[in-house]
């Protein structure tokens, strides 16, 4: 095999591999395009705390290695949590704000692994919300700087606690 025809074959499959990139992307785009995360936040929401953080991927719940292309929440960006008294809004740069009211919220704890990163334990916030069709996904985000102890704990208290979900409170941070 001649130096040329080497070089030929090495670029046509890092095209092949490129092209069927593309391809898997775009059709996880189509299947999750009914997915949409809520937009705005409510007029009279008042701000109890801001954090910078980095969103990391919202993945099928209790699937941290199954990506979701929930739009906007469809690429890792920096941006900005806020918890205000009706929910969390997350404004991530170059998306809308995303607003999730504490209605929608399922549950909130730490993790160490999803798709793309792993942390330290606990290194990473994983909130469990509802998207307009009633199905449960996972986002993941990483503080920017500090423990995430105390955001998680008023993250939790915007959480319904159903009857039948109910645990005795043990102080622990899940």
């Amino acid at each position: 095999m001649t130096r040329e025809l080497a070089i030929t074959v090495m670029i046509a499959l890092a095209v092949v591999v490129l092209l069927a990139m593309f391809f898997a992307w775009r059709r996880r785009l189509r299947r999750d395009s009914g997915l949409t995360a809520p937009l705005g936040v409510p007029e009279h929401a008042e701000v109890v705390r801001r954090d910078e953080v980095l969103y990391v991927s919202t993945t099928r719940h209790d699937q941290p290695l199954e990506r979701l292309a929930v739009s906007p929440l469809t690429y890792r960006a920096r941006g900005e949590l806020a918890v205000t008294d009706r929910g969390v809004a997350l404004c991530l740069d170059g998306s809308p704000t995303v607003f999730l009211p504490s209605s929608r919220l399922v549950q909130v704890d730490r993790a160490t692994v999803t798709i793309d990163r792993v942390v330290e334990p606990g290194g990473l916030i994983r909130i469990s919300w509802s998207t307009d069709d009633d199905t449960v996904v996972d986002s993941y985000l990483r503080l920017a700087t500090g423990d995430p102890k105390n955001l998680i704990s008023e993250l939790q208290r915007l959480v319904p606690v159903s009857d039948a979900s109910a645990a005795p409170d043990t102080g622990a941070i899940r």
